[in-house]
């Protein structure tokens, strides 16, 4: 059995620290006020992101409900699940990142609790 990967998630805003390991921006948006160095990406893992529609949909839902929250992560699992050539190509960039060491996974919404980067964690976690 493989070892457990080592997946961190941090808002792109905060700084980079040590012991992060890769960081890869798992957003479709560039984010606004970061700029590519001081950002120290591994790598920009769009495809690895919620479809627009999906982002769009979500992000509507201003009272960001349980049920909201839970649909959400439903349907990003599926597009992930769906596994397209870029989702795959991504996904190998990830994986051989964390079999070297820790990767950590960086979003810009401002909700900690709810976003892309938590949910992509988890489906990793699962897969």
């Amino acid at each position: 059995m493989a070892p457990p990967l080592t997946i961190a998630v941090k808002r792109i805003h905060e700084p980079a620290g040590p012991g992060e390991g890769a960081r890869f921006l798992v957003d479709r948006l560039w984010p606004r006020g970061v700029s590519k160095e001081k950002a120290e990406l591994a790598a920009w893992l769009k495809s690895l992101s919620p479809s627009d529609a999906l982002r769009k949909r979500y992000h509507g839902d201003t009272a960001e409900s349980d049920e909201a929250w839970d649909a959400f992560r439903l349907d990003y699992f599926a597009e992930l699940d769906a596994g397209s050539e870029e989702v795959r190509a991504a996904l190998f960039v990830l994986d051989s990142a964390a079999a070297a060491g820790p990767v950590t996974l960086l979003y810009a919404a401002k909700s900690a609790e709810r976003n892309n980067a938590l949910a992509l964690r988890e489906w990793l976690a699962r897969r």
